[in-house]
């Protein structure tokens, strides 16, 4: 019995694609960023938009296992609020807010897919674009850490809350920003504390990514460089297991630790791909 050679590399790589996938997605870091740099440093090429948004479907089962508990208390809070009219339920307005906050990017997603055919390919998805907007989400949110006021809880949602964090998420389909990034940000200017915000951010990602791995689900297996299901499947794995442990570690970090270190992370991350870069174009 032989082993394709070919079949191995695959899963090795979408294995690797997996755990950078873990471990970006949901610090303020950038996970677009990270699956775009990481394969093109390894010599892999560009995974494409298609595998990367599949292999996102491990995080997704991670948070909302992670969050079961959470989940389950938004659905019990809605189906109350239908039944007797409880909408003012912290359960029933968090699922409200998380509604209100997937349509923005379920709308500039759709539209995207429909009117821009080459968004992959675009220059959005190149390395110096990725560093300047690493760049620039790096001191928005150390600007969100100096002035936001850090009092809302999670249990003080409100529908407006929805909405501009689900604006911000908006910015996450541009390579670089990072949604968890993007909405962690907003949630600082408009007066959350660290953990909660950081709650939220993973809770609202959920219809979102999986609406975008479901939809790229075709296009990622029959793409030639995917290597098939077997290699997607191991990288959806890693990425779960990867992303539990990501966001059980930064909600405990955030409870007693502030942002700074990914402010400093994304700016030396961003200064370097664009050395990197130049050094690149000028060979």
């Amino acid at each position: 019995m032989t082993t394709d050679p070919g079949l191995l590399e695959a899963c090795w790589r979408d294995f690797v694609l997996g755990v950078v996938q873990g471990l970006t997605e949901f610090l303020p870091i950038s996970s677009t960023a990270h699956l775009k740099v990481v394969p093109v440093l390894a010599g892999w090429g560009d995974p494409g938009v298609s595998v990367t948004a599949v292999i996102q479907l491990g995080s997704i089962v991670a948070v909302i296992a992670y969050f079961r508990a959470d989940l389950a208390g938004v659905l019990k809070g809605i189906s109350g609020a239908f039944k007797r009219g409880q909408w003012r339920e912290p359960e029933a307005r968090l699922g409200i807010a998380m509604a209100i906050g997937t349509v923005p990017i379920l709308i500039a997603g759709m539209c995207i897919k429909l009117f821009w055919p080459g968004y992959s390919t675009s220059p959005l998805r190149s390395v110096p674009a990725i560093a300047v907007v690493s760049i620039v989400m790096a001191l928005l949110l150390g600007l969100a850490e100096r002035l936001g006021p850090r009092l809302k809880q999670l249990t003080q949602v409100e529908g407006r809350d929805g909405l501009i964090v689900g604006l911000a998420q908006v910015l996450a389909l541009i390579p670089g920003v990072s949604r968890s990034g993007s909405t962690l940000t907003a949630s600082l200017f408009d007066g959350w504390k660290r953990a909660d915000a950081a709650r939220f951010s993973f809770l609202l990602g959920i219809p979102a990514i999986t609406i975008a791995g479901l939809v790229e689900l075709k296009d990622a297996f029959s793409e030639p460089s995917a290597g098939g299901v077997l290699p997607i499947f191991v990288g959806i794995c890693s990425a779960a297991v990867v992303s539990w442990l990501a966001i059980d570690w930064l909600i405990k970090y955030l409870q007693s630790h502030s942002t700074w270190i990914f402010v400093v992370y994304r700016l030396l991350f961003g200064v370097l791909l664009l050395v990197w870069w130049s050094g690149s174009a000028s060979n």
